[in-house]
């Protein structure tokens, strides 16, 4: 996926959803910090774009998205990308994530704006969710250094997850060589 494209996610998600803040909080919200060209191709690979609403208790503006603009809808067939419409509980996350959110907001967003993950608190999500391909993006995005070990070293003690987890993920990150 291309800034470009998740930007068109943005305006869309918000004009369906009548709401101006959206909330991406899945692996392409990397795009909102990093630039695309420093990003690897495991980074960039998805053509899924999770979106949630700070304002949605009942998923009702999720669910809208996700029936207009989701997966094998006339959008997704048209551009070759689509928004899945989840809940801001979706993604288990590291204390303090809301303060670290990077704001995208440009002339090709309006009338939204994006909040997305910051890519540490991204990359520990993903290592929580655990799927092969979660470990693969995590993975690719410390190789090309982009993401620093220490810090999510940091982020995994703050995750409220079980002891068993927890460790999991200290043994996933302790395993990263350090420069």
């Amino acid at each position: 996926m291309r800034r470009e494209h998740l930007e068109h996610v943005l305006r869309a998600a918000s004009q369906i959803a009548g709401d101006p803040d959206v909330l991406v909080i899945g692996s392409q919200s990397v795009l909102g910090a990093i630039p695309e060209e420093r990003l690897p191709p495991a980074a960039t690979a998805s053509i899924e774009v999770d979106v949630a609403f700070f304002d949605d208790p009942d998923d009702r503006k999720a669910d809208q998205v996700d029936g207009a603009i989701g997966e094998l809808s006339a959008f997704h067939e048209t551009f070759g990308y689509y928004a899945q419409g989840v809940s801001v509980s979706t993604a288990v996350l590291p204390a303090g994530w809301r303060d670290r959110l990077v704001l995208v907001q440009t002339s090709s967003t309006a009338p939204g704006r994006g909040y997305l993950l910051d890519p540490h608190d991204c990359v520990v999500s993903k290592l929580v969710a655990g799927r092969e391909k979660d470990y693969a993006f995590a993975y690719a995005l410390v190789d090309a250094r982009l993401v620093d070990p220490d810090v999510l070293a940091q982020r995994v003690e703050t995750v409220d997850v079980p002891d068993a987890l927890r460790q999991r993920l200290r043994s996933w990150v302790g395993g990263l060589s350090r420069p």
